[in-house]
């Protein structure tokens, strides 16, 4: 499917939404965004549309990024009337958190062909084990192992901080202390 001159629906524009969007512009998509009054004001910063609603954010996208954090606020936001209103040719990306997407809702709007399609890296219970969650199964859906952020070169920062963390330490000069009037105790 051609990217250029659809539409891209980004919803919670933070730092990786942010990024999303600009990939989406990059190729020459139509980037329309969704979310909280500071993410819309982000988006409109950078020239971004913002949807006149909700409803009219989940119908025009063709293709729809969710970048949303896992809280009690967030839990379900995505409800099965939004998925409903999507186009059946549409395409939702989730690499957020699975429960921003009401519990059963995606599963059955995808059976229902609204949207069309899913790519999707996380999941309520992980790792799925014994390729048991119902997405697996569907034809329609792409499905990874929550690992799109994962890249060899992330893993050898993180870890070469964590060796230099541990060395200065055992050294007796420890750093990023979380509480540091803790070190005087024994």
């Amino acid at each position: 499917t051609r990217l250029f001159g659809r539409t891209l629906g980004v919803y919670a524009f933070g730092h990786i939404g942010g990024a999303v969007a600009r990939v989406g512009r990059a190729f020459g998509m139509n980037v329309v965004c969704w979310g909280r009054e500071g993410s819309t004001a982000r988006a409109k910063a950078e020239g971004f549309e913002v949807a006149a609603s909700r409803e009219a954010f989940f119908e025009s996208a063709d293709v729809l990024s969710l970048h949303l954090p896992a809280n009690k606020e967030t839990r379900g936001i995505v409800t099965a009337a939004d998925l409903a209103r999507m186009k059946p040719s549409a395409l939702l990306i989730n690499t957020s958190r699975a429960p921003i997407i009401a519990e059963g809702a995606l599963v059955a709007a995808l059976k229902q062909g609204r949207p069309g399609f899913a790519g999707i890296d996380v999941y309520e219970e992980e790792p799925v084990v014994g390729a048991s969650h119902p997405l697996l199964q569907m034809p329609n859906v792409v499905c990874t192992p929550h690992l799109g952020y994962a890249e060899s070169s992330g893993y050898e920062g993180m870890y070469a901080t964590a060796v230099d963390q541990l060395l200065a330490f055992a050294a007796g000069e420890p750093t990023e202390v979380a509480n540091p009037e803790a070190l005087g105790k024994k």
